[in-house]
């Protein structure tokens, strides 16, 4: 799928591909092969380029040709309440485009395309750049607060009923935290390699960094590292509580054990008395009209003071 955006005074217009223009912002979303080839050829950019996002397991980097600069970052995608990925998002800045490549519809490019007027200008190559990198960096900083008030509602399920399901979804969101902890720290290493290069010459002639860029550049880096600290917070918080309550569902089922190896030692009493007096063979009492009421209370005064034993060691 290809979407064509320009800014047009201060408002988002979009337009159609035979309607290309120069400044325009194209948004290629789990694209074709036609649609990458078609792309390549109407903006010159390399295909190697436009392809780099469709592969998941790319990482963050920046890869620079002589008029055309690949920025390949990770996004956040929200799927489910417990299950959050991350997804490159590859960006191919050219003398005269501003192209996005992602696998799948995010947030991120959802917001910025349906952003209100004035927002950013896709004319403006550089602070558009470093506005998606900002914008990348505050999503990831709201899912984070979401894992952990997502957290907090299992943990206060699981207080009441220690269930394998409440604890499969912490599972599932630690799992989330760490792919987002691997994503950050790669954008993180990115943003501080583009403020290294943003005086190089072959940079520069593409990204024009000017003061207020510089400042959203730094405002960038610090909400990556913000997150990170955050990220790397609460799955410390996460791994803690789940050997918590691992712990607990064992003390548990020592509980139950011990309770049950106590109410087996009680009722093993009288069985064995029972089984005793009921031989086909002479027993005390055998011939005694009261003998059935003693043995039944010998054996339950036997079972009640096995029972108190028990109690005073704290057996139940």
């Amino acid at each position: 799928m290809i979407n064509i955006y320009k800014t047009v005074g201060t408002r988002i217009t979009e337009l159609k591909f035979e309607n290309l223009e120069k400044g325009c912002w194209i948004d290629l979303r789990n694209p074709t092969n036609d649609e990458l080839t078609l792309t390549a050829q109407k903006t010159g950019v390399m295909m190697d380029f436009l392809t780099a996002a469709t592969d998941e397991e790319e990482s963050a980097r920046i890869e620079i040709e002589s008029d055309q600069v690949l920025i390949l970052i990770d996004i956040p995608i929200f799927r489910t309440p417990k299950d959050y990925e991350t997804l490159p998002l590859g960006i191919v800045i050219t003398e005269d485009y501003f192209i996005t490549v992602c696998l799948e519809h995010s947030a991120l490019i959802g917001e910025l395309a349906a952003g209100a007027p004035g927002l950013f200008d896709t004319a403006k190559k550089t602070r558009f750049l470093f506005q998606m990198l900002f914008k990348s960096a505050t999503l990831y900083l709201k899912y984070i607060r979401n894992i952990n008030k997502r957290t907090d509602e299992l943990e206060r399920h699981l207080r009441q009923s220690m269930e394998n399901e409440e604890l499969f979804k912490l599972l599932d969101l630690e799992k989330s935290l760490t792919y987002f902890s691997a994503s950050l720290r790669g954008n993180y290493i990115l943003t501080e390699r583009l403020m290294r290069l943003r005086a190089a010459k072959q940079l520069s002639q593409l990204i024009r960094v000017f003061e207020e860029d510089e400042d959203l550049l730094e405002d960038v880096i610090v909400e990556y590292k913000q997150a990170i600290d955050m990220v790397e917070m609460y799955m410390r918080i996460l791994s803690s509580m789940l050997e918590v309550f691992a712990n607990i569902i064992s003390n548990n089922l020592n509980i139950v054990m011990k309770f049950l190896a106590a109410i087996t030692i009680i009722m093993a009493v009288p069985t064995m008395i029972a089984s005793f007096w009921g031989m086909n063979v002479p027993v005390p009492l055998n011939e005694t009209p009261q003998g059935f009421a003693v043995v039944c209370v010998i054996a339950l005064a036997i079972a009640f003071a096995t029972a108190y034993l028990l109690w005073k060691k704290r057996m139940f």
